[in-house]
């Protein structure tokens, strides 16, 4: 039963549609990335990354996420959906993870949507680490659009979840970690983290934007409550110059 879903789902992505265009609709430029770490002493310097939030046929990437639209639902499509996430780190030159082992970066592969409703979007998305933790992360998101003038403000609000498995491997201790490490044994269990987001959209010239984004997230107890993490709060942020194709 499952593998005929999955060849459905595959088929229905793959065929021609009249309403998608083989060509980009959206944003596509460069961006400067930067945000904390909350694993003690591990920094996350500043990157120049390319910048992609566009549509092309069923394709689809929304900064960090990426996939094929497929089945029709409500205001959007079920989607196939990936992501690229930094949240491994490594315990060399790390003075303060001697003894723990390094974490490789998740691969996160599942389902979501994007619903684009008259009283805003929602996205959700349901992942699995195809990666070591082999754990599950869900995230829902409502974003709002403000128009001043050119200009507009989209305010975010979310939550995201992390299954035991992941909160285990990223941000457990091992009893043969607590030994090397000198930190206590530590088993955490599930976790949820509230954020909100404000982005800025700046019209630059003829068909070219800039976006100033700002995003800080409520680090669950099981996670501020590791011996490997030593804050509360994280806050990240980008801006991005950028193409826009319509």
């Amino acid at each position: 039963m499952r593998a005929s879903w999955l060849l459905a789902v595959f088929f229905t992505a793959s065929s021609p549609a009249a309403e998608f265009e083989n060509r980009i609709q959206g944003d596509l430029g460069i961006f400067i990335n930067a945000g904390q770490s909350p694993i003690k002493g591990d920094s996350m310097s500043p990157l120049p990354l390319p910048y992609t939030y566009f549509d092309y046929g069923r394709a689809f990437t929304r900064i960090d996420t990426f996939g094929i639209k497929t089945l029709p639902l409500a205001y959007g499509y079920l989607e196939i959906v990936g992501r690229i996430k930094f949240d491994g780190y490594k315990s060399a030159g790390n003075a303060a993870l001697n003894g723990i082992n390094d974490r490789q970066n998740s691969l996160p592969i599942g389902l979501g949507t994007f619903q684009l409703t008259p009283i805003g979007g929602f996205f959700l998305y349901a992942f699995h680490d195809t990666n070591r933790s082999q754990g599950n992360l869900l995230e829902a998101t409502y974003a709002a659009q403000i128009k001043l003038g050119e200009s507009a403000l989209y305010p975010q609000a979310g939550l995201e979840y992390f299954s035991s498995k992941y909160m285990q491997y990223y941000y457990g201790v091992s009893a043969a970690e607590a030994v090397a490490s000198g930190y206590a044994a530590y088993t955490p269990g599930a976790s949820t983290k509230p954020f909100f987001c404000l982005m800025v959209e700046v019209p630059v010239a003829d068909g070219w934007i800039a976006n100033f984004y700002a995003r800080r997230k409520w680090l669950g107890a099981a996670i501020a409550s590791s011996p490997l993490v030593d804050r509360k709060t994280q806050d990240s942020g980008f801006v991005t110059i950028a193409f826009r194709f319509k």
